[in-house]
């Protein structure tokens, strides 16, 4: 998984998964600073209400 994909994804659905926050968070440690800006970034959007934690269905 990469954090850049998953910003775009994210950001376009609305939703992120909890699979995906628990692959944030066990990778965060090897994330550059930019991945580690586009976390925080995910966080403010959370925070926010941009986003919700949900599920994606497949269409």
């Amino acid at each position: 998984m990469n954090i850049g994909i998953l910003f775009l994804k994210s950001n376009f659905t609305g939703i992120i998964t909890f699979s995906e926050l628990n692959w944030i968070t066990t990778h965060q440690s090897s994330f550059t600073r930019l991945e580690e800006s586009i976390a925080i970034k995910l966080g403010r959007m959370l925070d926010s209400g941009s986003i919700n934690v949900g599920c994606r269905l497949n269409s």
